[in-house]
């Protein structure tokens, strides 16, 4: 039976409602794409500028890896900032969560942007890059789960995925401005740019974190939480997530993770890899990822449309299969050095993605019932980020140096891709508890 307050078939929409589910869709869709812009950046500056800045060795590979260790670090955190933004959100409410999330990140990326380099303080510097990193996780980590929980607690029955695309498309919305930024202050501080430039892009986000934060101060409580959840809270959700609904959980952690592995292979990894390895310059490879969220943006609401229609495991399943495809095909054009191939290959690996994300908000929502939502949600997806995304870029750079070939980063996405598609298809038998 559904817990969503929906409105039954024939019965009219309350305008009020209607008016706040309106608000909580841009609210949610503002706020996710300023925490992503902060996280991006973060990814952008770890494969441009991190390395030498903040760990200078004689060693290219061993300085990039450093790099990306402190931007795996954000992912090791997110889980925690699920599991506590979780607990209080299924407790005291999802807005408070969602309010406190951006000002986690915000001060986090501000405060990225002031501190030294490794030679004004020495090993002081990823220290301290490391613990704003951290907080960066905490921040998004809570952030991502409310935002979705709080989109599909609103939405009719018919139409959950597509409200739950609202925060989705933050994150390509996010990854886009990041690209921008990036351009932008290349253009204009040129040779300064890995000196002093990249510290405009973080310390301009307080803008951004205020305008998120009058948005979502405007929003009422998730009328779910105030019928439902409010008078009988779970003591510990996500204590109860882990003892209920194991075998769901783990299933959730493949689906939401799976597709962060190719996003941040060929939008984040790619970017180190192709001007350090292939030849390409930096500005048309951020272009390119720039074209490919413009086109993620527009496709994600489309699918999500298709699956309140046609169904959630076979988009899913398609998408998995989509992912195994065509990171063949990125890195059979990307590897060409021509940079139109290049720009063909990354738009269909990451258009692939798009099959995915169109139903991972609704088929999270579906796993977890109300009262430990909030928690459910943030978990899997957080989780998720750690074994897919947050080590991607990782695993790639180690594969490369130790092979010398980009064959075997092919065969990890393409496993990790095809272990989608079973799990979706495994979620498929269970009945959803929420429903």
């Amino acid at each position: 039976m559904s817990e969503q307050p929906n409105t039954p078939a024939g019965e009219t929409v309350d305008p009020r409602m209607a008016r706040e589910a309106r608000r909580v869709i841009g609210a949610t869709f503002l706020g996710t794409t300023i925490e992503w812009y902060d996280f991006f950046l973060y990814a952008a500056c770890a494969a441009l500028v991190f390395g030498p800045q903040f760990f200078p060795s004689d060693d290219p590979a061993a300085s990039q890896l450093g790099a990306f260790v402190t931007f795996a670090f954000g992912f090791v955190a997110r889980p925690l900032g699920g599991i506590l933004a979780g607990h209080f959100g299924d407790r005291i409410g999802r807005k408070r969560m969602l309010v406190l999330s951006l000002y986690v990140m915000g001060g986090a990326t501000v405060l990225i942007g002031l501190v030294p380099n490794f030679e004004a303080i020495g090993i002081a510097a990823p220290v301290l890059l490391v613990i704003l990193r951290l907080a960066q996780g905490l921040g998004v980590g809570a952030e991502w789960g409310g935002a979705v929980t709080m989109a599909i607690e609103y939405a009719p029955a018919k139409r959950r995925a597509l409200y739950g695309a609202a925060p989705m498309i933050g994150l390509p919305a996010g990854l886009m401005l990041a690209n921008l930024m990036i351009i932008a202050l290349l253009a204009l501080t040129g040779p300064n740019f890995t000196t002093w430039g990249w510290r405009i892009g973080f310390v301009i986000s307080i803008v951004l974190v205020i305008v998120g934060l009058w948005t979502r101060r405007r929003l009422g409580e998730s009328p779910l939480f105030e019928t439902a959840v409010k008078n009988a809270p779970a003591r510990v959700p996500f204590v109860e997530v882990f003892a209920r609904f194991t075998p769901q959980l783990l299933l959730t952690i493949v689906i939401a993770g799976v597709p962060s592995i190719l996003s941040y292979i060929v939008l984040t990894w790619a970017l180190s890899y192709g001007t350090t390895q292939v030849g390409y310059a930096q500005s048309p490879l951020l272009w390119i990822g720039i074209v490919c969220c413009i086109l993620q943006i527009a496709m994600i609401p489309l699918l999500a449309r298709v699956a309140d229609r046609r169904g959630l495991v076979p988009m899913g399943v398609l998408g998995g299969l989509l992912m195994a495809a065509t990171v063949i095909v990125f890195f059979l054009l990307f590897n060409t050095g021509e940079i139109w191939l290049a720009a063909l290959g990354t738009i269909l690996a990451h258009a692939s993605t798009s099959f995915a994300w169109a139903v991972v908000p609704p088929i999270l929502t579906r796993t977890f019932p109300s009262r430990l939502r909030y928690s459910g949600v943030s978990m899997a997806y957080q989780f998720g980020a750690i074994v897919g995304g947050g080590i991607a870029p990782l695993i790639a750079t180690s594969l490369l140096a130790a092979t010398g070939s980009t064959t075997p980063v092919v065969i990890y996405v393409v496993a990790a891709a095809l272990l989608m598609a079973v799990c979706t298809l495994l979620w498929g038998r269970f009945k959803a508890p929420a429903e």
